[in-house]
């Protein structure tokens, strides 16, 4: 049972030492019972009642991670869990539900691997592949051939222990995900989770029917589950999903793990991926790999799992557009992705050469950043001279965004040796600026 607000200021050393950075201990024990703060903020908890403290200090949903293999080229790792939130608007998600295509043949792997799509400034690609197998040797083969072409982590899918313990002793120091445990194999499933370390799913139709499998399961000394709820129909998902994300954000212990969604298995595997990343799944099985379906789902997940209260920014720095001369134009902007796509799609699209010098502005648009003092004159300047764009061009000319033409008499003072030109204020007016003011 979680421990309230009150109890947990019991077990902390009360001096309002503000070391954790909450002017009481009182206000401190309340964030800790929101879920809202880690206990390691404390640095003066004793070690008796941190343990009496670790539930209420313990995330509603466990974080499981995914390792894939090591050496170049490889995958990394997923994770799923740690979220505290039913709605992003209310703090943030912060894990990223996986994107695991199901294993057709050799060909798909590689192409699959080879994917890689660049959004506002983020390559996106998949995050792993899901392997089913009917035999101990099939599935070792096809761990074996899959391994050849990436390293990425892995679900291992047999309702057989034996199976699923040919495909993990072909990944050494690997942790795969097990798939799956039910009511008639959860013993034999549990004892394999637990000598080889790696997480387990839990399948069940009901609500009842996962708490009761991960309560033995954990008893059995498993501690990292993964929920299959086994539903490929819409209505039904989207209930039993958000059923079990509200439970576990109130301390039911017995849910309080990611979830696995089948996407594979639903007539509309577009529809029903979608809904997973939104409502709540942590890893997802697509049926195969299609460039128009991920594209769609990678786009989707990275606007659902952005925080809402930071925009989404691109690096600082100057960028080449069209293969720049000397000769060619500087342009200036913030590094406000939405601001520098417009920008930089406008001119490429033109077939204008230009150097595009995108200033840190905390990821705000032009007329925001300039409000807030984030995009002035001394910035500007402090950019240009930063990124050394005097020893790339012959002329030197910087084109303001003209929404913030005020400037242009105190860049001119940052800048003496410049020409400094006012642009249009939208940036579809850019590519007639360039072509009548510019030449």
């Amino acid at each position: 049972m979680a421990l309230s607000g009150i109890q947990i200021y019991k077990l902390l050393p009360q001096t309002n030492c503000k070391e954790c950075g909450f002017p009481t201990c009182l206000a401190f024990a309340m964030k800790l019972a929101a879920k809202q703060v880690e206990l390691s903020a404390c640095p003066y908890v004793t070690e008796e009642n941190k343990a009496q403290l670790a539930e209420s200090s313990a995330p509603p949903i466990r974080l499981i991670t995914l390792t894939g293999g090591a050496g170049k080229g490889a995958g990394g790792e997923v994770k799923a869990g740690n979220e505290v939130v039913m709605y992003r608007h209310e703090k943030t998600f912060y894990n990223k539900p996986g994107l695991f295509i199901r294993v057709q043949s050799a060909e798909s792997v590689a192409a699959a691997e080879a994917y890689k799509v660049n959004y506002v400034g983020m390559d996106l690609t998949i995050d792993g592949f899901a392997l089913e197998a009917d035999s101990p040797t099939a599935m070792a083969e096809t761990v074996q051939a899959v391994r050849a072409v990436t390293k990425r982590p892995l679900i291992l899918i047999s309702q057989n222990p034996e199976v699923l313990q040919a495909g993990v002793s072909q990944l050494p120091g690997e942790k795969p995900l097990l798939c799956g445990a039910d009511a008639s194999n959860w013993e034999n499933m549990a004892a394999l989770a637990k000598t080889c370390g790696c997480p387990l799913t839990v399948r069940a139709e009901s609500i009842d029917g996962l708490a009761d499998l991960t309560e033995k399961i954990k008893a059995k000394g498993v501690e990292d589950l993964v929920l299959d709820p086994m539903t490929a129909h819409l209505g039904k998902s989207l209930a039993l999903y958000t059923q079990l994300r509200r439970l576990a954000l109130k301390n039911t212990r017995s849910v309080g793990y990611p979830i696995l969604s089948f996407a594979c298995n639903a007539t509309d595997e577009l529809a029903a991926a979608s809904q997973a990343i939104a409502k709540y799944a942590g890893f997802i099985v697509l049926s195969e790999f299609r460039p128009e379906l991920l594209y769609a789902l990678l786009v989707l997940r990275e606007n659902i799992y952005t925080d809402p209260q930071k925009p989404i920014q691109v690096q600082p720095g100057i960028y080449e557009i069209n293969a720049p001369k000397p000769e060619s134009p500087v342009l200036v902007t913030t590094n406000f992705s939405i601001t520098y796509f417009a920008v930089a799609n406008e001119v490429e699209g033109a077939g204008l050469p230009a150097w595009l010098v995108v200033c840190d502005a905390e990821g705000m648009s032009v007329l925001t950043a300039w409000a807030a003092g984030k995009f002035d004159a001394e910035r500007i300047a402090k950019a240009i001279r930063g990124f050394d764009v005097a020893s790339k061009v012959s002329k030197k000319r910087v084109v303001l965004p003209g929404h913030v033409a005020v400037l242009s008499g105190e860049l001119e003072a940052e800048l003496p040796d410049w020409e400094i030109r006012v642009g249009p204020r939208e940036a579809v007016d850019l590519p007639a600026f360039m072509k009548q003011a510019l030449n």
